[in-house]
């Protein structure tokens, strides 16, 4: 049997205390993560969760041999230079704050571009000179514009997908555009015999609020056409109750306190349609009080649109009045 190094099983017994003792347990790739921003990361987790980096083989072992169910699954997304976290927050706020902490980085020969790399157009702040070539050798449209290159178009140099290459890469840079993003990528985080990956990890946080705020409406929808009592359903039944009474109580004349003055102006609509009929087939069909009631309300009728028309003159007129005054004032200015 091969002698197993001291210092291997020691690793591999903390890596399974530390797995044992917290209820998240993350993979991690910290590929391309240079020791100064990744120190950086280290600091920005502590107190909230513990990073460890170990050989492969380590892990492996600590995992295969820890006695919390599934957990090896973790195994099976260990890639690129793998660690793992350990922590006590949920899987999901971890991912997020994670996320957040990464940060933009220049593109390297090789690379596979995580997004489509558009380059802006505009002025590059180059001066003439060989670098007009070098921009147009690796496809972005550019030309001499009053003594400067400049870009004249948007143009997405690589698509999402793609491998970046070397010119590519060295243009970019030049440009000041750094379309990478250097970071702890979770690759998959273990909690309760489950592990989440990354893609359940990712959450849209306006989509999630927006998709929770329709389920609501339709709940709260469904309850009140259900008549299903609630914390909010109750206000909207009622309310919807108490419109649906009055409706009926005015269309069966049946008097109440909320229906007695609506019906009384009904009548006394309906009156006044009669009586205008009537005096218009035969003048001496209504009395005097209520030929002034008659004329009254055409009247009324009449002046609106005039009321209506003065309102619109006199705001013709202040706004006239403004421009003199401001054109007064302009001449005080200059005069």
């Amino acid at each position: 049997m091969p002698h197993v190094a001291e210092w291997k099983k020691e690793e591999v017994k903390e890596l399974k205390d530390m797995i044992e003792s917290h209820p998240v347990v993350g993979m991690a790739d910290l590929s391309d993560i240079p020791a100064p921003q990744l120190q950086k990361m280290r600091q920005s987790l502590r107190g909230s969760a513990k990073l460890k980096m170990s050989r492969k083989t380590l892990m492996d072992l600590a995992l295969n041999d820890s006695g919390k169910s599934n957990v090896e699954v973790l195994i099976d997304h260990m890639d690129g230079q793998p660690a793992l976290i350990f922590t006590d927050m949920n899987p999901f706020k971890l991912y997020k704050i994670l996320e957040g902490s990464k940060t933009p980085a220049p593109a390297k020969a090789g690379s596979i571009a995580i997004a489509d790399i558009v380059v802006p157009k505009g002025d590059t702040g180059f001066m003439p000179g060989p670098i007009l070539g070098e921009l147009q050798k690796v496809g972005i449209p550019a030309k001499i514009e009053k003594g400067k290159i400049v870009i004249t178009e948007d143009k997405t140099i690589v698509a999402e997908g793609e491998e970046i290459s070397r010119d590519v890469a060295s243009m970019l840079t030049r440009l000041d555009i750094y379309p990478m993003e250097v970071g702890i990528d979770l690759k998959a985080a273990y909690e309760d015999e489950t592990v989440y990956t990354s893609d359940i990890l990712f959450i849209d946080e306006e989509e999630t609020i927006s998709d929770i705020q329709k389920a609501y409406t339709r709940a709260l929808n469904l309850s009140v056409n259900a008549v299903v009592f609630n914390s909010a359903s109750t206000p909207v039944i009622i309310s919807k109750a108490a419109g649906e009474a009055l409706n009926l109580a005015f269309n069966a004349e049946v008097l109440t306190s909320k229906t007695t003055d609506l019906l009384l102006a009904k009548a006394y609509s309906q009156m006044l349609a009669v009586a205008s009929e009537a005096s218009a087939q035969n003048a001496e069909s209504v009395d005097d009080e209520l030929r002034e009631k008659l004329n009254a309300t055409a009247g009324a009728a009449a002046a609106q649109p005039a009321e209506e028309e003065k309102e619109e003159e006199e705001e013709e007129e202040e706004e006239e009045d403004n421009e003199e005054d401001a054109a007064a004032g302009l001449g005080a200015l200059f005069g």
